[in-house]
């Protein structure tokens, strides 16, 4: 296995088994973030009812984990720079896992909100440190096609958590799906010891001093091209998370839909993110470059959310609207693998804190998002208004540019 500062190999330097347990063990290290938000959707109301609680704290559960997960991420990359991936992953896996827990285990609002934030924190590791060991692996169209293979398993959170999140309430409580959210936890932790080494060999590492770190983040702030790339996919991301903290009010408050027929329209909407994702890498070098390809979801983003916002203001049909959420969420596959590939393709050697910087820059405006919609109304209109203030910026920041340089 070629490691951090030599030559990225392409997929065929990997034996075909141990290529597959690197996608099963990364894909669902960097899905953490997902499933853990995507989970407990469909509960979010009865949750609210549940603890004797007003809708703005329960959804402020959802804030406080994207928000932790943010910062988590700014911390976690650069110290994994300077200590390996490995010992940090097992860590925060085990964070994870005892926060879970506590989630489970919550009286009131405040010990949720408690244990989420501590929850994020961990699954932080995995999301940041999943990009970063995939950096370290491979590069090029080799690491573009590997993160579209990732979107596989990735997808696979947004398509079965809330599938199984609102059959599960069926039959009991919110409190088992942060049960299992504990084993999730448990059984990564066993897998990542049994069966990823340490990518980042000690003579590559970088030191983790603050000037350096400051160093470091300056650096990649100067790099116009890695900025504008980072800013359209977390603004992407965040047109896509409004859709995620607001849908449950804005379809089963506002349309109608039970949990269970809920859990069905997000998993068909998953379903559009992984088969989407799988696309792109068979297009990249084929059909057209990751600038090219990103562009074209860009634009579909924007035509998704113009769609939701002017089929909510016209009071149409839900399947219309729906049909608008679809384009523009399944886009979030190909935006989200072509710009992270572009992004830290000039940055081997600090893919920890680019791809830190990268994860924090996504969840902070996710997380202001999410915020918007919640304070200014959890009805359609509102939704598609947000979505689209996060698309038109992304379409115009993530369009090739001459003067990156």
């Amino acid at each position: 296995m070629t490691q951090g500062g030599g030559r990225s190999p392409g997929t065929s330097a990997l034996s075909r088994p141990h290529y597959r347990r690197l996608v099963l063990v990364l894909g669902s290290l960097s899905a953490f973030g997902a499933l853990t938000i995507d989970l407990y959707l469909p509960a979010l109301p009865g949750m609210a009812a549940h603890l004797g609680a007003s809708t703005a704290s329960v959804q402020a559960t959802l804030t406080v984990f994207v928000v932790g997960l943010a910062a988590g991420q700014l911390l976690i990359g650069p110290l994994s720079d300077a200590w390996g991936r490995r010992r940090l992953l097992l860590a925060g896996l085990a964070v994870y896992a005892v926060a879970s827990l506590g989630c489970a285990l919550a009286p009131d609002v405040g010990w949720l909100l408690a244990a989420r934030a501590l929850q994020s924190l961990g699954a932080a590791a995995g999301t940041v440190l999943a990009r970063a060991v995939a950096r370290d692996l491979f590069s090029g169209v080799a690491m573009t096609r590997f993160l579209s293979v990732l979107m596989l398993v990735n997808g696979l959170a947004p398509v079965l958590a809330p599938v199984v999140g609102g059959q599960l309430l069926a039959v009991t409580t919110w409190r088992a799906l942060f049960v299992l959210l504990t084993g999730t936890g448990v059984v990564l932790l066993a897998a990542v010891a049994l069966t990823l080494p340490e990518t980042l060999p000690v003579g590559n590492r970088r030191p983790a001093h603050p000037r350096a770190l400051a160093r470091t983040f300056a650096r990649l702030a100067a790099d116009r091209r890695f900025v504008r790339l980072v800013l359209a996919a977390a603004l992407v991301f965040a047109a896509v998370f409004t859709y995620i903290s607001g849908s449950s009010f804005v379809l089963q408050d506002g349309y109608g839909l039970s949990a269970q027929r809920f859990s069905l329209v997000f998993a068909v909407n998953g379903l559009g993110i992984v088969a989407l994702g799988q696309l792109n890498g068979w297009a990249v070098g084929r059909v057209g470059t990751e600038a090219g390809l990103l562009t074209v979801a860009l634009a579909t983003v924007v035509l998704g959310s113009a769609g939701v916002l002017v089929s909510a203001v016209a009071g149409a049909p839900l399947g219309l609207l729906l049909v608008f959420l679809f384009l523009a969420v399944s886009m979030l596959g190909p935006v989200l693998t072509n710009a992270t590939s572009l992004a830290l393709a000039e940055h081997g050697a600090t893919a920890g804190a680019a791809s830190s910087l990268q994860g924090t820059t996504q969840f902070l405006l996710a997380g202001l998002a999410a915020a918007a919609m919640s304070a200014l109304g959890d009805d359609a209109v509102t939704m598609g208004a947000v979505m689209c203030c996060c698309a038109v910026p992304a379409l115009i920041l993530g369009a090739r540019r001459r003067s990156d340089r």
